[in-house]
């Protein structure tokens, strides 16, 4: 029986998906696992795999074309199986699709994905209002800005890796993209020269506009300038930029980037370790080529030296990295916003002038958790910090309350069924969130290695955009630096977020008698719109006998 496949949702936001390429013609034979074509989403190209066998009869939305989330991107079956009754008209056929190359009179024998390569050589380019269209040369490639966040609107380049005129290979460095929440790596998708350059380095620009075009050198690209995308005030000929690369190379000093290692990973697989928090780099995959697959991300279990490897900074190492001040006697000094903190700016006080926020303060006596974490890593190979043990009561608590766990939305509060755990991280610009996807699942050793991993590599800027959407719930720990009470902004679209004080040794009263005891500090900011004062308070009392009584996440 034939099965239909219909573009699938690789991200939160994505609303449609172009296919960049076809790894499978109509009338070839298709096994699970085999990848049948690449999907370029709203943030990333991802190889996308069948899930069945057969016989690849019909394609949806053919190579370099567009369809929306759920509408059929194919149909495998068995030969000759007859699906008109599957295509449901809203795709268009394989038949229909290759008429183009018949019409070029190209034989149906040799229909290769180069010769629908060939005869699509021209596409009019996306153009602003007010300005003519333009037709891209056979070859070239333009390059937006890319949406590398659900919330970016606009990117910033902190650093292009190629001059005008350079050589590009696919999975080259093109530049380094700052966004509202890290620098991450761009790379090429391409082969060719860099033939224009669309925002130079320090500049930014909005969400696709034209960022750069590669293509065969020497191409003129004029045309696509003019018809599709604006010119940045100081931009450099081709010629000129290959006359002045000479000049400029010995003086340029080599900035470190992260190796952009690409990992062979499928969607699914991919969308799993995500899920569990699991860091794709710690997989190993068993399928073709060494690709990560579905049964890896369900056999993994995170070993204790990859917990060790991320080793959360001491202190002083927080404060080495913080950005360098020259600082003068009697003289002022400026430093300007990077985008991450006025992305921060501009979110906090949307969340603190939008959302009504009230803070419940509780004190928690940690005499028996300090109890249990010793007696945790007395285990071989384990090592937990406090602030895991209050990650995963966190989690435990906003199952028995899930109206903590919810987002307000104009007309409607969601209950999200995924715990996510937001851990903020200060980092030198300012401070990112790392979401531990369903943390409620994860034991302490999970949560260890990946709080480790993720603040590591986001004081390093090394976290991926994925990295940091998603989160239903928030925690801030400020303890490691001797604070015993604080309250914190919420962050959106959370409804509340808990903030962790210091272990303090102080006296107490105990069964009626003064003895020295731990205690620390919690501080829960609350949306009022979703949470109330009582459910607030629940939630804290629950996440108090957690803490109190290590014993109880465990019943």
């Amino acid at each position: 029986m034939a099965e239909v496949i219909t573009m699938p949702r690789l991200s939160d936001t994505m609303t449609d998906g172009k296919v960049a390429k076809w790894h499978k013609k109509v009338g070839d034979a298709v096994k699970e696992g085999d990848i049948l074509a690449e999907i370029e989403t709203d943030k990333a190209v991802q190889d996308f795999e069948s899930e069945y066998n057969g016989t690849l009869l019909f394609i949806g939305t053919e190579e370099g074309g567009s369809s929306p989330v759920d509408s059929v991107l194919a149909i495998i079956g068995n030969a000759g199986e007859d699906i008109s009754a599957l295509k449901g008209g809203n795709s268009q056929s394989a038949d229909a699709g290759t008429s183009a190359t018949e019409a070029a009179g190209i034989p149906e024998e040799n229909k290769t994905e180069q010769n629908v390569t060939d005869v699509e050589t021209t596409k009019p380019v996306e153009k602003e209002e007010g300005t003519a269209s333009a037709e891209i040369p056979a070859g070239v490639e333009v390059i937006t800005m890319p949406r590398l966040s659900d919330t970016m609107t606009e990117g910033k380049v902190a650093k292009w890796h190629k001059k005008l005129g350079e050589a590009v290979k696919e999975g080259d460095i093109l530049a380094e993209i700052e966004t509202d929440k890290a620098v991450q790596d761009f790379e090429s998708e391409f082969n060719g020269n860099l033939l224009y350059v669309g925002t130079e380095e320090g500049g930014a620009s909005p969400v696709d506009t034209v960022l750069a075009i590669i293509g065969p050198e020497g191409t003129d690209v004029s045309g696509i300038i003019s018809g599709g995308g604006k010119k940045s005030e100081n931009k450099t000929p081709v010629a000129e930029a290959k006359a002045e690369t000479s000049k400029t190379e010995t003086a340029s000093t080599p900035v470190a980037a992260s190796t952009g290692e690409r990992v062979a990973i499928s969607p699914l697989a991919k969308k799993m370790a995500e899920d569990k928090g699991i860091d794709v780099h710690a997989l190993k995959g068993t399928g073709e080529n060494g690709r990560i697959v579905k049964k890896d991300v369900e056999s993994f279990t995170p070993s204790a030296q990859t917990a060790q490897v991320a080793e959360t900074k001491s202190v002083a190492e927080v404060k080495a990295a913080q950005p360098v001040m020259n600082f003068v006697q009697g003289e002022d000094s400026e430093t300007p916003n990077s985008q991450v903190r006025n992305i921060i700016a501009k979110r906090l006080s949307e969340s603190k002038f939008t959302a009504p926020h009230y803070y419940l303060i509780v004190e928690i006596n940690m005499d028996k958790a300090i109890e249990a974490r010793k007696e945790i890593n007395s285990l071989p190979d384990t090592k937990i910090s406090f602030n895991d043990m209050v990650i995963k009561a966190t989690a435990m608590a906003l199952r028995k309350h899930p109206q903590v766990n919810s987002t307000w939305h104009a007309d409607k509060i969601v209950h999200h069924g995924n715990i996510n755990v937001g851990v903020a991280v200060a980092i030198p610009d300012g401070l990112v969130v790392p979401v531990l996807k369903n943390a409620d699942q994860m034991n302490y050793n999970q949560i260890s290695a990946a709080v480790k991993d993720m603040a590591g590599r986001a004081k390093s800027k090394g976290l991926k955009a994925n990295e940091m959407e998603g989160s239903t719930f928030s925690v801030s720990n400020l303890g490691m630096f001797g604070i015993e009470t604080f309250t914190s902004i919420i962050n959106q679209p959370n409804s509340a977020i808990l903030s962790v004080g210091a272990i303090v040794e102080k006296p107490i009263v105990k069964d009626g008698q003064i003895v020295v005891g731990n205690t620390m500090k919690l501080s829960l900011a609350c949306d009022h719109r979703v949470v109330d004062g009582a459910t607030g308070a629940q939630f804290l009392q629950t996440l108090r006998t957690y803490l109190e009584q290590p014993l109880t996440l465990l019943l």
